[in-house]
């Protein structure tokens, strides 16, 4: 997401299908080639180990990619929507100080 890339703009520049993407995405498949870590590592501009999840990552970051995916098909009007949604989020979590 950090890429702004389609699940299939990714398996066109790694050289992969789009549902293998997928399915590695979503934990279906496991035991990925070394040669497709490193074009997904290269395209991405991610380590590898990050990739195969040496590195830990918080899990509030997995469970927004879904999320970003949602948003892409979304209008300007709807995701202004979802930022003033996301800023009065932030303000409740902070005792209603705004951090912007």
């Amino acid at each position: 997401m950090a890429k702004n890339l389609s699940l299939q703009q990714l398996a066109d520049e790694v050289g992969a299908s789009k549902a293998h993407i997928w399915d590695l995405e979503q934990g279906k498949t496991s035991n990925p080639t070394l040669a497709l870590l490193t074009e997904l590592s290269r395209a991405l501009a991610i380590p590898i180990k990050e990739l195969i999840g040496e590195v830990d990552a918080s899990a509030d970051e997995e469970n927004l990619a879904p999320l970003f995916r949602d948003l892409r098909g979304l209008t300007p009007e709807q995701l202004e929507v979802v930022r003033g949604l996301t800023k009065n989020l932030r303000e409740m979590g902070n005792g209603g100080k705004s951090r912007s």
